[in-house]
C-alpha cells in the first residue's frame, strides 16, 4: 500500500488577533484564534482533504518547494504534514460487518480452539496491507 504521510506548505497570515492558512497546491482554507491553534487547523483541513481525494479516487497534487512560495508581506509559510492513515483510525473506525466464506472443517478447528474471527481477519488484513 503507498505511504500516506503528506507535506505541503501552508502560507500564514496574522490577522486581528488570528491566523488565516492557505494551502497554495489545494484548495484550503483555515484559521486559528493562536498560531498553535492555526497549525492544528492546517493540519486538519490538510488531512481530511487527503483524505476525501484518495476515498474518491482523484489524484494528489504534488506539493510544491517551500522555497518556490511568493508570500504576502507580513506573512509567513509553513510546512505542514499529515498521515492520512492515521487520521482513518482515528476518524473512520467503526465497525462494519462482513461476510465470508470458509472451509466448514477449518470452522471447526478455529471454534474447538475459541479463536476470535473477527480479530484473525483484522491481523490478517493489516499484514497483507502492510500496516502495523
Amino acid at each position: 500500500m503507498a505511504d500516506r504521510r503528506y507535506v505541503y506548505p501552508a502560507i500564514f497570515t496574522p490577522e486581528a488577533g488570528a491566523y488565516s492558512v492557505i494551502f497554495p497546491d489545494l484548495e484550503i482554507a483555515t484559521s486559528g484564534e493562536t498560531l498553535v491553534e492555526a497549525m492544528d487547523m492546517a493540519q486538519d483541513a490538510l488531512c481530511l482533504q487527503l483524505y476525501d481525494l484518495e476515498e474518491h479516487k482523484e489524484a494528489i497534487p504534488a506539493a510544491s518547494s517551500i522555497t518556490d512560495l511568493d508570500c504576502p508581506t507580513g506573512s509567513f509559510a509553513s510546512l505542514i504534514e499529515c498521515d492520512t492513515m492515521e487520521y482513518r483510525r482515528y476518524y473512520d473506525n467503526k465497525a462494519v460487518k462482513k461476510t465470508l466464506s470458509i472451509p466448514s472443517w477449518l470452522n471447526t478447528m478455529a471454534e474447538r480452539e475459541d479463536i476470535n474471527f473477527s480479530a484473525v481477519l483484522q491481523k490478517a488484513l493489516k499484514a497483507e496491507l502492510n500496516l502495523s
